[in-house]
């Protein structure tokens, strides 16, 4: 047997985490995603938009969300770029192994959609409108996950 996600994942909700750090470059990133939940026929009442601070907090954020069982998905979206110091390291790692152990702690999907960029070149050219626009990219992931786990578990039942 095979089992494979869907592009389509009506009657599947999501919880969109998005960082208002560098708010220019992840506007275009939740643009993205939110488009690409529409093309997935995903109702608008079915996606849950949650603002945090920034990429630091946007693990624990996507944890509480996926904690309260009103989701078969979270996408996390921020932006980090490098300046003249390390902590552009540290923000980006902390964020990155956080969603994957949020992921693994909770049982729902967290799908990276965390820049970290060079330049902000870099990451405007990734948040810009059309098929490369990597919040685009976390959500059509979150919804073949969400559709292949909910698959997996009507198999299994």
């Amino acid at each position: 047997m095979e089992l494979h996600g869907s592009r389509n994942a009506s009657g599947c909700r999501f919880a969109v985490v998005v960082s208002r750090f560098n708010e220019e470059i992840t506007a275009g990133l939740l643009r993205g995603a939110r488009q690409a939940l529409v093309e997935a026929s995903v109702r608008n009442e079915d996606i849950t938009i949650l603002h945090a601070p920034g990429a630091f907090e946007i693990p624990v954020t996507a944890s509480c969300a996926a904690e309260t069982g009103r989701f078969d998905a979270v996408i996390c979206l921020g932006c980090v770029i490098k300046g003249e110091t390390m902590h552009f390291e540290y923000i980006a790692s902390a964020a990155c192994h956080g969603i994957a152990e949020a992921a693994a702690a909770t049982g729902v999907p967290m799908t990276l959609g965390v820049l970290t960029a060079l330049t902000e070149e870099q990451a405007l050219a990734r948040a810009a409108d059309g098929p490369g626009n990597k919040g685009r990219e976390a959500a059509l992931a979150a919804v073949e996950m969400a559709t292949l786990l909910r698959r997996l578990r009507e198999e299994t039942d």
